[in-house]
């Protein structure tokens, strides 16, 4: 990654020298003096680069704070990888229930933008290759959640019962991705599966943190609810969107396992869970880098 980013800060006449890793997961992100944040994203991954660039210009005129996308041309494309740009932030902390709700809240009450612009919600997104690539799981496992799948795909076809209307949505919106600042602003993060869609599926993020995982309490979770103003656990197409967001969390460990032996055993417990060998939710996963 070190000559990716070399090349291309090379190409704008950046000074790559001292550059600092600060996150290697789906992405890989360094600092560079100056306060500039350079993310190199997985190859095959331009378009969904390039629509956070334009989400990022678009939240800002919008007046929804996020991150800050320098004023260039980008993403750059260098060994096939996008590359992109960033203003570095405030020292900040993760999102609490209520910040992540009032956020939420701004971001669905938008004027809804047209569909062309930034997509539309595709929750399966690289699902298929992650778990088809993942050979850090057992054939069995692979092969069953494989099924699940496809099962989860249909019942999606089938469509969504009537719930709220269509806006834009951040895609993947959880604490982790929001940066409250010391002045308590909230800004947004991670803006690469911004789309427009049905806004329960950004509630479920949530939702599951709760129902799922026990990660967040009763109180917490009522606060989230009267905050936004929709308990989406009482939608009845919750079950449906919490079993793919489920799954979209087992699959990227599936990956991590599958290039860093240290992950193994949480794909392991995240697909048993998934398989109902470790009794009903809500389950105990650590959480992924």
């Amino acid at each position: 990654m070190a000559e990716i980013l070399k090349t291309a800060c090379g190409q704008l006449g950046i000074d790559a020298t001292d550059a600092e890793v600060l996150w290697q997961g789906e992405n890989t992100i360094y600092r560079l003096p100056g306060s500039v944040v350079v993310r190199i994203a997985r190859v095959g991954q331009h378009e969904a680069a390039a629509r956070e660039i334009h989400v990022a210009r678009w939240l800002a005129e919008n007046g929804v704070a996020t991150v800050e996308a320098l004023p260039l041309e980008q993403p750059l494309l260098v060994e096939s990888r996008p590359v992109t740009f960033w203003k570095e932030l405030p020292p900040h902390r993760p999102g609490t229930p209520v910040e992540t709700a009032t956020i939420l809240r701004q971001l669905h009450d938008l004027p809804v933008p047209d569909a062309r612009s930034f997509g539309r919600l595709a929750p399966f997104v690289r699902l298929r290759e992650r778990l088809s690539t993942a050979t850090a799981l057992i054939p069995d496992d692979r092969e069953w959640l494989l099924r699940h799948l496809a099962s989860l795909e249909g019942r999606w076809a089938d469509g969504l019962p009537a719930g709220l209307s269509e806006t834009a949505v951040h895609g993947d919106l959880w604490s982790g991705n929001l940066a409250v600042s010391d002045d308590g602003m909230v800004r947004l993060l991670d803006l690469e599966r911004f789309s427009i869609g049905r806004p329960e599926w950004d509630l479920v993020s949530t939702a599951i943190k709760y129902t799922s995982f026990n990660m967040i309490g009763e109180n917490d979770y009522h606060a989230f609810v009267d905050t936004y103003g929709f308990d989406v656990t009482e939608w009845p197409g919750y079950p449906l969107l919490r079993d793919i967001r489920e799954l979209r969390m087992m699959s990227y460990l599936a990956q991590l396992a599958t290039e860093q032996t240290r992950f193994t055993s949480e794909a392991q417990l995240r697909a048993d869970c998934l398989r109902g060998r470790r009794g009903p939710r809500p389950w105990t996963w650590t959480a992924s880098p």
